[in-house]
């Protein structure tokens, strides 16, 4: 009953924000690495929240942004992270396929192949984009538009420096390869500002400049300097 609400709820806000001008929604379902999991049931759980939410936004006119995050926490490797993920994006667009969701109006906002923060091993940004770009190309079909990386705890700088790499990386792009990042948009920009009116247009500016870059990120086009 309590479940049934929360999607009722939830129905009655997309609504509002369809009423409001809104045009994209966003959900996410968060999966952490361990020794034995996730589990068959999260994957099989989180996918089918995704696509029960998906299905909803689209039935209302709104496109539905899939947000499928493998946390970066633990120690696992880049395989291990890698395996994981297309594990995880493979039960989502199962559970899409499931529900009739019309992928060409959908947005994919995952994690990008990246070693837990804990991790001993160093990986370069050539190693993360190359298993980035390989997990997409083995599971999200062309039909999706595009794939927007979340910077999943990555510095403002390394989430770009692996965007870039992700464009970089050999192999066909269907997809637009881009970003929606929060801390990798935001951290910097809100210490810039503080609070103090004085700081707002060097606040702004710092976001413009690092909005640039990865909007060349998004192109393999970036450069740092």
């Amino acid at each position: 009953m309590s479940l049934h609400k929360d999607w009722m709820d939830w129905i009655k806000n997309v609504l509002c924000t369809k009423k409001a001008g809104a045009c994209f929604a966003k959900w996410m379902c968060k999966l952490t690495i361990v020794e034995h999991g996730p589990s068959t049931l999260a994957l099989k759980e989180n996918a089918n929240v995704l696509a029960r939410y998906a299905s909803i936004c689209q039935q209302n006119g709104i496109v539905p942004i899939v947000e499928p995050a493998v946390l970066p926490d633990g120690s696992h490797d880049l395989e291990t992270c890698q395996k994981v993920t297309e594990q995880v994006w493979s039960f989502v667009y199962k559970a899409l396929m499931d529900h009739h969701i019309y992928l060409e109006g959908t947005l994919l906002k995952p994690n990008m192949i990246t070693a837990g923060q804990s991790c001993t091993k160093t990986y370069t940004p050539e190693q993360v984009g190359e298993a980035t770009l390989a997990s997409v190309q083995h599971c999200v079909p062309v039909a999706v538009p595009g794939v927007a990386f979340l910077s999943g705890g990555q510095s403002e700088l390394q989430s770009t420096i692996n965007l870039n790499a992700i464009n970089c990386a050999k192999g066909r792009k269907p997809w637009a390869l881009t970003f929606c990042y929060g801390r990798g948009l935001q951290g910097s920009v809100f210490e810039t500002w503080a609070g103090k009116a004085e700081n707002t247009k060097a606040a702004q500016d710092k976001f413009l400049s690092l909005s640039k870059a990865n909007s060349e990120a998004s192109r393999g086009k970036f450069k740092q300097s």
